[in-house]
């Protein structure tokens, strides 16, 4: 019983930005990232957000010996055909810091009309009580929006900056961090996550 012993779960990311904002989330879980037991990150080698997220969720587990959350999402752009993608950390390049994937996401853009600038967030979240778990628990979020023609707000990482959120009529980035948690892809695919954590624990 994971969630009821409080035993500690491996984050697998090393994105400060995720890890922050799941910690937050799961504030009533002793959440650890990898980074504190030295793990290399796993190689993103899948086609898909759920096949990446558990080769981060099976790496962490096999390293730490501990069960594992893992974490991939990305930013889906309609006019773009669904890119940045699953690349969407690494779409300006290898290396690449979040003021390049910005640039290179609005330059992509340039000329594209507000009405076609639909997108969204998707965050797969992947659960595994230890490494060769056959049934990991799976889930995910979907966060709809369109993406400005320029940065605004201070807060959050990567895209927030551009993605315009209607229902708040502001930018991800302007959103306080209690707000964004509430509504974003991360903390719909966590909220899944554990509640279908405790349904496996319970069965």
């Amino acid at each position: 019983m994971i969630f009821s012993t409080q035993q500690k779960i491996v984050l697998a990311s090393s994105n400060p930005g995720k890890i922050r904002e799941i910690q937050a989330i799961l504030a009533d879980h002793p959440i650890v990232p990898q980074s504190a037991f030295d793990v290399v990150d796993a190689e993103e080698t899948g086609a898909t957000f759920v096949e990446n997220a558990i080769l981060k969720a099976r790496n962490a587990a096999l390293h730490c010996r501990l069960p594992a959350i893992a974490d991939d999402s990305g930013l889906v752009v309609d006019a773009l055909n669904g890119a940045p993608g699953v690349i969407s950390a690494r779409y300006a390049g290898v290396g690449a810091g979040d003021r390049d994937n910005l640039d290179k996401l609005l330059r992509e853009l340039e000329g594209v009309p507000d009405e076609l600038r639909t997108a969204r967030f998707i965050c797969v979240m992947v659960f595994m009580a230890h490494a060769n778990d056959p049934c990991p628990v799976i889930a995910q979020g979907v966060w709809e929006g369109k993406i400005l023609d320029y940065a605004v707000g201070e807060n959050g990482f990567g895209y927030d900056p551009v993605f315009w959120v209607p229902e708040q009529n502001c930018a991800s980035a302007e959103l306080p961090a209690a707000v964004k948690n509430a509504l974003s892809h991360r903390g719909q695919a966590l909220k899944t996550l554990t509640t279908l954590i405790k349904a496996r624990e319970s069965a």
